[in-house]
């Protein structure tokens, strides 16, 4: 996210801590799945895309062998559709494998009221039945309006409802690094 105003974040998380996060997401898939076989990663758009082909890099280093990797666009299964004044933008879907009866491991960068997962796994059952549905976040900050919980949590950070958790990457041309931002700021 470009053009964030630092003088109003409270950092919680910097950019060695993220990538210690994401190389220790990295080794809990790998130990509870027992490698990459039968497994693959979905990325929601966008952050979880980023942090999705990041895991995928460091599982390759790890087992040396690659894990098949898919990009995930929830804009049509949101449940606040018909609530939005602006037109949802369309992203694409990418998802280059079959994920009938495969362990997908859905990666998203912040939790919070669990709606955007609920979204992603309709719009994954839609494509397939896979065998099992595993929750990877880089932020967990609680507040759940469902029953939704990660299997793999980078940083659980407890925050109040009028605060945002911001994570910013450099894939999208900023520092690597996670935020509050006060509800007040501009």
């Amino acid at each position: 996210m470009i053009g964030s105003d630092k003088q109003h974040e409270k950092l919680i998380m910097d950019a060695h801590e993220v990538a210690r996060a994401l190389t220790r997401i990295a080794h809990e898939i790998l130990e509870r799945n027992k490698g990459v076989g039968g497994m693959a990663l979905v990325g929601i758009r966008t952050g979880g895309v980023h942090l999705a082909h990041r895991l995928a890099r460091r599982i390759q280093e790890i087992e040396r062998e690659p894990v098949p990797i898919g990009e995930l666009d929830i804009t049509l299964y949101r449940d606040d559709l018909a609530g939005r004044k602006d037109q949802p933008i369309l992203r694409k879907t990418s998802i280059p494998f079959n994920i009938a009866d495969l362990k997908i491991v859905l990666v998203d960068d912040v939790l919070f009221t669990g709606r955007t997962i609920r979204a992603a796994m309709d719009g994954l059952i839609d494509l397939g039945r896979p065998a099992e549905i595993q929750l990877a976040v880089l932020v967990d900050r609680g507040h759940r309006q469902l029953p939704i919980k990660a299997t793999y949590i980078g940083k659980n950070i407890p925050t109040s409802r009028d605060e945002n958790v911001r994570v910013f990457l450099e894939e999208e041309g900023e520092e690597d690094r996670v935020v509050i931002i006060d509800g007040g700021a501009p």
